[in-house]
């Protein structure tokens, strides 16, 4: 224990084993040992370590490392509360009474919470190669997609004709909102508490400048008390991870739908699909069906360390000990749902002519016949008035669009000439699109193209 001078009695051992988080902040291995080192070359700075004690610190720090990489050393978490103590145990084991010197002027509060922020700001790295990786996936799809016809939604009725590129694109642009999130995480996490002690700094001459420039942080924090009392980095994670992860479960539904006999409108390649134990014709898209569940243990998550947080007086509590579980939890599953996404996206097989023949026969260029009578100069009220006329008519005579004669056109409004006509063709009603960030062939290949290059620079 690091503890214990002031206690008659060893903690239970039931008690022990309640409060250990060592099976948990074990992740936390390699940004321990790195605060450790850089520590203990900050305190042989100010002259309370010899330069021989801070070697054979390292020394120690190095072999420890070396163990626990090799499967050597594997700490017990009925024998200790936490990785820091477990660390700190074995060093004592290697080297000897030194080792009870690298706690000088440090506490686990200010300790832990400076690992967890490099683990935050490491784990924010691999996050965004993931979802670029994602991204330039979707492109690769898209540039192939250009003009394959799909209906665009609006509360799950058809509404207007759109691309798959198009609407791949969408998710190319939320991604790169989560990027933003997870930029700004990595700035807030960006501030080095170490020195902060337990609540109150120190009277011994720390420099926590050295320490923070050392461990790759900005500066310093400010305040001690918050220093130590401080998640909400890990919060700005979690709502990072939350949100980035409600994207990939919508993304994950649609793909569950394109699937499905009734839309036939992509394949998954088998290496992500699963079989019935009792129905020999299923496939079923069971990753993103997991994808999709997952995201509700991730909703969970950061509900719960807000819920954790939300009573605590200043400064640490032990109550923070659960802060955790959680975000390696959410970090785990966004990645690898980042990661499953992109190899199904990989080999995916988009049925390109799905949807041409089907939506020749339906009402989805409706907006298009609007604004065209717009250009001819009816109010646009009058314009949806008057289509919503035809679409009735159409409807009680059991036709579609394209089987209307402009004589019956203008039995509506004599405004209808022959140009209408080539309005209510779907093989080019993308073209017509006028407006920046339309599904217009030509504005997507400029949008493919932005993109490409914005993320080849990283």
């Amino acid at each position: 224990m690091l503890w214990g001078g002031r206690f008659k009695e060893k903690l239970d051992n039931d008690a022990l084993r309640f409060s250990s988080s060592l099976h948990i902040d074990i992740e936390l291995f390699d940004e321990d040992i790195l605060v450790s080192q850089v520590h203990s070359e900050m305190l042989c700075k100010i002259g309370l370590i010899t330069k021989q004690e801070q070697k054979k610190i390292i020394n120690g720090l190095l072999q420890i490392k070396n163990e626990f990489q090799s499967g050597q050393w594997k700490p017990n978490p009925n024998e200790y509360e936490d990785i820091h103590s477990a660390i700190e145990s074995r060093l004592t084991e290697i080297i000897g009474e030194t080792a009870g010197k690298l706690h000088t002027g440090r506490s686990r509060n200010d300790q832990v919470v400076t690992d967890a922020k490099l683990w935050i700001k490491k784990a924010v790295k691999e996050v965004l190669k993931n979802i670029r990786s994602f991204q330039q996936t979707l492109l690769e799809i898209s540039e192939k997609n250009i003009e394959t016809i799909i209906p665009g939604y609006t509360h799950l009725q058809r509404a207007q004709p759109i691309s798959f590129a198009f609407h791949l694109l969408a998710y190319v642009e939320m991604l790169e909102r989560d990027k933003k999130r997870f930029l700004f995480v990595e700035n807030e996490s960006n501030q080095s508490p170490l020195g902060s002690g337990a609540l109150a700094g120190s009277i011994l001459p720390l420099d926590r400048n050295f320490t923070a420039k050392k461990l790759g942080f900005k500066e310093s924090t400010k305040n001690a008390l918050d220093s130590v009392s401080d998640r909400d980095f890990i919060l700005d994670f979690l709502n990072a991870v939350s949100i980035g992860m409600m994207h990939l479960s919508r993304l994950a539904e649609e793909l569950i739908l394109w699937t499905s006999s009734e839309w036939q409108l992509v394949k998954i390649s088998d290496q992500f699909t699963t079989g019935s134990s009792l129905m020999p014709q299923k496939k079923n898209p069971d990753m993103a069906e997991l994808i999709r569940g997952r995201s509700g243990k991730i909703f969970g998550n950061y509900v719960s360390i807000l819920t954790t947080l939300k009573g605590l007086p200043l400064s640490y509590n032990r109550d923070m000990q659960e802060d955790k579980a959680p975000l390696f939890e959410s970090y785990y599953i966004y990645s690898e749902s980042l990661q499953i996404l992109t190899k199904i996206f990989r080999d995916i097989v988009v049925n390109k002519n799905r949807f041409i023949d089907q939506l020749k026969d339906s009402f989805i260029l409706a907006t298009d016949i609007a604004d065209w009578l717009v250009l001819q100069g009816l109010q646009f009220r009058e314009a949806h008035h008057t289509v919503g006329k035809i679409i009735k008519y159409c409807e009680e005579k059991n036709k579609s669009f394209t089987q209307l004669t402009l004589l019956e056109l203008q039995e509506f409004n004599v405004i209808f000439n022959s140009e209408a006509l080539t309005y209510l063709t779907i093989e080019t009603s993308l073209k017509r699109k006028k407006t920046f960030g339309s599904p217009n062939p030509v504005l997507v290949k400029k949008q493919i193209s932005y993109w490409k290059k914005k993320l080849s620079k990283g």
